[in-house]
């Protein structure tokens, strides 16, 4: 019977399918820049459509409806003769009869979707030039949304959390390619240079089936910027007090009407050794990176096609410790304690896609990528080496079902994990695969209410066959009135050690309490992700504000658990065996004060617990409490560009749980709780010209800094030594100066 309903479903969506037509399209001006935000509809109708951030449209078309009207004020208005449906681009040019033409209106640099049917937000390029922004892990501080903190005092990494998680169980993606996950997870965000970046979405709950079932509590998905719509020439060089030194150039070429090219190279040393806190530890790693990567795009516009191919490579290497340890003299031994950290990468993707020129709704995708990823490592005494070789392939096939009212995308996608992996001397080498299906379903009323329905079936050589299930609604009652509900299950396979090395930086004996799994004897982690939001827009005193609450639930079916609090000289990983939950919510408030004057606050609740062996408690290092407010303002640009740029940062950390040290000695043991405590940036920017611009700043503005970062560090080879409990910054006050320059 429900083999017999399914094909008589797929049966009416065929006969459905491809029934209305339309007239889509993209608005430009000045040389080809997207306009969003103009007014497209047919004449003497309330039949309309607006165009979105990248210029883009559609509206529907009738034999009824032969002229079409694209307004924007300041702009001339166009009227078009359209006797068929087909994809059009049009120019618009500024209103010359109007004595002065002045638009007022300033993209913000975050923005909220009141449109989509997930709860998604888009930082802009803008919003990336905030702050430093050296690399990928550094490009969150202005957002309310995503937790930055230390992963611990000796590898100078951060790590990232959303909805009270950490990044594993974000699903990190490339231009929707899966990226940062498996070997690269604890230092691969500072692989990715910040300048790199064009923009970066963050997906809050399970997101699209389309990209594979390992997101739980969310997603990431950062643009690269593209070579048909680069510069020149860019050139961006950076210092700090920490003696950190970073360049990167971007050399881009247009080879003609279809063919573009980017070359970005990237490069950063840290070459002096700082202890500020006199602990006989380096605050932060020495080392240098080598970072580069070649991008070509191939657009056809008239057929419909563009193609993406990249070619990356990267060599990091880091060394930390003890300010005394020589690599070559103590490595292996007890005199000092110290640690190197040795990557290199190699990425090769291509992308291929096709709109239909004949019938615009319906297109399709063709996504590739090969990574190897080596990491040679040691900290102390512990000996720690992965390599990781992935291929991964994705079909999208995306089409209407009778009108664009009924949307869908199916596909096929494959994932191939190779894993050389050695803890000192235990081999934990595995070979993961993976195939699967999906289907997704959105219904797009833009008038009140969308919706996403989307399922995928996968066979994985280790986990089995399993099913993922999503939904996202939206429903939109007025103009400025948003609420959404969400739901949705995931699945991944933990990699325990590659996701926790900052375990290594101490002397925990590392032990694995269930042998009967799949994954190190473990199980794989399921959970679902459950969320309610609510964004309203609205004016105070003439000034544009927006308020969003939004409340998500994550409930775990197995997870597999790192416990650091059964005693302070181990680490156990076993399965879930009672509850594990992560609640979240999250009240902000952005509001334009004066023109190009902007404050945006948040506060944040985090309830996170976990059933270890000591019974269920709250996750260690996780502040229940938090409160962030950025406060920006700028000058009005003059005629040569010139302009002042100033932003300030506000975060507020209430008390964390510490992992239990008790049973230490006295003087090895900490506090239960840590103290609240508050981190202040800033940053002023000049811009001299539309060419040329510098900038300066200071992060740690309060010069806060955690007392006993490093457990032990007197005597890092005896059984109390542990780095890991890091939750507050470590180096104090740091300042920092660049500048940019472009050719355009």
């Amino acid at each position: 019977m429900k083999k017999q309903l399914i094909i008589s479903l797929f049966l009416l969506f065929s006969t459905l399918l491809f029934s209305q037509e339309n007239v889509t399209g993209k608005i430009t001006f000045d040389d080809n820049q997207p306009l969003p935000g103009a007014n497209i509809y047919w004449q003497n109708t309330q039949i309309g459509a607006v165009s979105d951030d990248k210029g883009n449209f559609s509206i529907p078309f009738t034999a009824e409806n032969t002229v079409l009207v694209i307004s924007y004020v300041g702009f001339q208005t166009v009227t078009l003769a359209i006797t068929e449906p087909k994809s059009i681009t049009q120019n618009l040019e500024f209103d010359t009869t109007l004595d002065e033409v002045t638009l007022t209106k300033v993209r913000k640099s975050l923005q909220k979707n009141y449109m989509a049917a997930a709860n998604v937000q888009t930082m802009t390029s803008k919003e990336l030039l905030k702050a430093a922004c050296c690399n990928l892990s550094e490009s969150f501080e202005t957002n309310p949304s995503i937790d930055v903190n230390f992963s611990d005092a000796v590898s100078g990494s951060r790590q990232i959390r959303m909805l009270g998680l950490t990044s594993p169980y974000i699903l990190m993606t490339e231009e929707n390619i899966p990226a940062i996950r498996g070997a690269s997870q604890a230092y691969g965000l500072s692989f990715v240079p910040g300048t790199w970046v064009e923009s970066i979405q963050i997906t809050k709950g399970a997101g699209s089936v389309v990209n594979g079932f390992e997101s739980i509590s969310g997603q990431i998905n950062y643009e690269m910027i593209k070579p048909q719509d680069d510069i020149p020439f860019f050139l961006n060089a950076y210092g700090s007090t920490d003696s950190r030194f970073e360049l990167n150039t971007h050399f881009n070429k247009k080879l003609n009407d279809k063919w573009a090219t980017s070359l970005f190279l990237h490069g950063n040393a840290r070459v002096s050794k700082n202890d500020m806190n006199d602990d006989s530890f380096l605050d932060n790693p020495i080392g240098q990176q080598i970072n580069m990567i070649n991008r070509w795009q191939y657009t056809d516009a008239e057929n419909g096609w563009v193609s993406f191919i990249n070619f990356r490579y990267m060599n990091d290497e880091k060394q930390t410790g003890q300010v005394d340890f020589d690599p070559d003299r103590d490595r292996g031994t007890t005199n000092f304690w110290g640690s190197e950290i040795n990557t290199e990468k190699l990425d090769i993707s291509s992308k291929i896609g096709r709109v239909s020129t004949e019938v615009p709704w319906r297109s399709f995708g063709f996504q590739n990528a090969f990574n190897y990823h080596k990491q040679d490592s040691y900290f102390g005494l512990n000996q720690y080496d992965i390599t990781q070789r992935s291929f991964y392939s994705n079909l999208i096939y995306n089409s209407i079902i009778s009108n664009t009212l009924h949307k869908f995308a199916t596909g096929l996608n494959f994932t191939y994990d190779q894993f050389d992996e050695v803890v000192n001397v235990s081999d934990f080498s595995r070979i993961d695969n993976s195939v699967g299906a999906f289907f997704e379903y959105t219904y797009c009323n833009d008038d009140d209410l969308s919706y996403v329905l989307g399922g995928r079936i996968d066979y994985h050589n280790r986990l089995g066959v399993f099913v993922t299930p999503r939904a996202h609604l939206r429903y939109k009652p007025f103009e400025k009135t948003t609420f959404r509900i969400s739901a949705g299950r995931g699945k991944r396979s933990a990699n325990i050690f590659a996701e926790n090395q900052q375990l290594f930086a101490s002397s925990r004996q590392f032990q694995i309490l269930d042998t009967g799994g799949e994954i190190y004897g473990l199980d794989a982690e399921i959970a679902w992700n459950y969320g309610v939001s609510f964004l309203q827009g609205f004016k105070v005193f003439g000034k544009e504000a927006e308020f969003s609450v939004d409340f998500y639930r994550t409930d775990f079916q197995n997870q597999a658990i790192v416990d650091v609090d059964n005693t302070p000289q181990q680490v156990l990983f076993y399965n879930l065996d009672g509850k594990s939950f992560a609640n979240s919510l999250q009240v902000d408030l952005s509001y334009e004060i004066s023109h190009h004057f902007n404050i945006r606050t948040a506060y944040k609740f985090y309830d996170v617990q976990t059933d270890y062996t000591i019974g269920l408690v709250e996750r260690p290092l996780q502040a229940k409490h938090r409160f962030f407010t950025n406060i920006a303002y700028e000058t009005h640009v003059k005629e040569k560009g010139q302009q002042w740029k100033f932003d300030f940062t506000y975060n507020w950390l209430g008390k964390q749980r510490l992992p239990r040290t008790q049973s230490n000695p006295e003087e090895y043991r900490l506090q239960e709780f840590t103290n609240p405590f508050s981190v202040m940036n800033a940053q002023i920017t000049r811009t001299f010209s539309k060419t040329f611009e510098i900038y300066l700043g200071a992060e740690n503005l309060g010069n806060y800094q955690q007392k006993n970062a490093i457990l032990g560090s007197n005597d890092p080879f005896d059984s109390y030594f542990d780095s890991s409990m890091v939750y507050a910054p470590v180096f104090g006050a740091m300042f920092y100066t660049g500048l940019r320059f472009k050719i355009q």
